[in-house]
């Protein structure tokens, strides 16, 4: 109470029963490894398509998820690609704002990859 609400995300989530499951980091290429976007929006969508993909092989969906962690290369690339970014979210997550942290960092071990993407999802029973 008396907070003000965050944009786009929440300040925290809690659980109760289910299957916790752990994304890895995925970046902006398909499941063969196979890059198709060198944009930060484009690399976004797929990396956020690939984290629901991994979900999905529990039984999970995109309501599901607790929370995402975004690693950039580059905050201004991030900011300027704002408006695609979320038109990419919501059409993945629809309305489901998990707790979200971006971290802008030097550099990802994928080096065309401009971000990666980590989840944190709980199923439930």
């Amino acid at each position: 109470p008396g907070w003000a609400r965050p944009k786009g995300a929440a300040n925290g989530i809690a659980t109760r029963g289910g299957t916790l499951v752990s994304v890895a980091g995925q970046v902006g290429w398909n499941g063969d490894a196979t890059w198709h976007e060198t944009g930060f929006a484009g690399q976004f969508r797929q990396a956020l398509a690939n984290v629901l993909a991994v979900l999905g092989e529990a039984g999970g969906r995109p309501e599901h998820v607790a929370r995402l962690t975004w690693y950039v290369i580059d905050k201004q690339e991030y900011l300027a690609a704002l408006n695609d970014v979320g038109a990419a979210y919501r059409e993945l997550m629809g309305r489901h704002y998990p707790v979200m942290t971006v971290v802008q960092v030097s550099g990802l071990v994928e080096d065309r990859a401009r971000l990666e993407i980590e989840a944190t999802a709980v199923v439930p029973d």
